[in-house]
């Protein structure tokens, strides 16, 4: 009896180590028509899965298959790392379907969270293995919650890097009301001041923002036009403070002025743009600083104003988007693939792809803006390329996107850390 009782006893505390034993050792083999490697696209190339990283990949002569593998035939298909979405909020939904203050203002913490995980399980099966999510919009630090959650696998997501509430200057975000006395609440977390702004970036990444979101301009100047908020001074304290921490610093910018500003002060990334010139794109150049564009955010906010793309002539925002756009890529900056989803459908995130190349980007590179560039620019080490080694973040998708950029849309494959969670 005693002998059975401490066989039983080992079983016990040995089967977690035979479990995690077991997993380390499972094996799934891709067969692609293709793979883009995060950098260039190869024909008849295979990869080996072993547990949650990539064991080989290359031409299938090169590559040894263990007995056991798990062989998904992808036929026709392109093999992708995992695609990385740089601009995100996954507390948003569409403003067609509710404006931005009615959603800030009117829908309870618990139905924005249970939004979000049904956003960021979309996100997933359409492919993006990654999320930059640059603030919940009045949601306070519930992103840090839903990334926990994912992470914990509770619920089904993306990886993420979130910034939780951002900040923003006192006085000029939104939502606003008619009596000033009023107390709201805010889409951002104000601040004032060195002192000010140091304080709040230190407390955001004291909540578990992994990037800080700055707003260096917004429209709250004379008449509603847009205008800088922050100082220079203020700006280059607040990206001292973060990078010390190793934090990246995004920043929401479509002012000239505040783009300069922010270039100035060596952010990370400047999101939008719209205020880009020749001179500006070539201090970003210059300094190593990446422009997220978010084209479909624009074009999406005038649909929704009646605008009928192709039949109606091209807006002002849109023909300002088509001319930074191509003046960034004169200048050889380093373009982000991001959004801004929420503003538009979560799982459509593909649509920006889309337009990049419709904007005049190579598909190749467009590629590469969502896998590879995207984890340079966000630090994400072992992502954004298909390696020996790196994390088996991987998506397949119909056809050749270099012929047709559409077939992004068609998700035939997802494989995150390992695990197929589409098929």
């Amino acid at each position: 009896m005693k002998k059975t009782i401490a066989t039983i006893i080992l079983l016990i505390f040995c089967l977690p180590i035979f479990a995690q034993s077991n997993t380390s050792e499972t094996y799934i083999l891709l067969k692609p028509d293709r793979i883009f490697d995060g950098e260039r696209m190869h024909a008849a190339w295979w990869v080996l899965i072993k547990g949650n990283h990539i064991e080989a990949v290359g031409e299938a002569t090169t590559i040894k298959v263990p007995a056991n593998a798990k062989v998904i035939d992808l036929k026709g298909a392109t093999l992708m790392p995992g695609l990385i979405e740089g601009h995100s909020h996954l507390f948003l939904h569409p403003y067609n379907e509710t404006s931005w203050n009615e959603q800030v203002l009117t829908e309870s913490r618990a139905e924005r969270t249970a939004r979000a995980v049904n956003h960021a399980r979309a996100t997933l099966m359409a492919g993006f293995t990654t999320v930059r999510d640059l603030g919940t919009e009045g949601a306070a630090y519930d992103d840090v919650g839903l990334k926990t959650a994912i992470n914990k696998g509770i619920i089904a997501g993306p990886r993420m890097l979130v910034a939780t509430r951002a900040i923003v200057a006192t006085g000029s975000y939104g939502p606003k009301s008619e009596v000033a006395e009023a107390e709201i609440i805010k889409g951002g977390e104000e601040a004032d001041g060195i002192d000010g702004i140091t304080k709040v970036v230190r407390s955001q990444i004291g909540h578990g923002a992994d990037v800080v979101k700055i707003y260096v301009d917004y429209h709250w100047g004379l008449n509603s036009t847009a205008a800088p908020t922050f100082t220079e001074e203020e700006l280059k304290v607040a990206v001292q403070v973060a990078k010390s921490s190793g934090r990246m610093v995004a920043v929401h910018s479509s002012t000239t002025e505040g783009m300069r500003r922010a270039i100035a002060a060596g952010v990370t990334t400047i999101e939008h743009g719209n205020g880009g010139t020749p001179e500006l794109f070539k201090l970003m150049k210059e300094k190593g600083i990446a422009l997220c564009p978010t084209l479909n955010a624009t074009e999406s906010i005038l649909s929704y104003s009646g605008w009928k793309k192709g039949t109606d002539p091209e807006p002002a925002a849109v023909k300002q988007k088509h001319y930074i756009f191509t003046e960034a890529l004169k200048a050889g900056v380093a373009i982000c693939m991001g959004g801004d989803v929420g503003v538009f459908a979560h799982g459509d995130n593909a649509q920006e792809m889309i337009l990049m190349a419709e904007y005049g980007m190579k598909p190749l590179d467009v590629l590469r803006s969502a896998t590879s560039v995207n984890a340079a620019v966000f630090a994400l080490k072992e992502l954004g390329n298909i390696k020996a080694g790196y994390l088996a973040d991987l998506v397949a998708v119909e056809g050749n996107p270099v012929e047709d950029m559409k077939v992004l849309k068609k998700m035939r494959l997802v494989v995150k850390d390992g695990v197929v969670v589409k098929e």
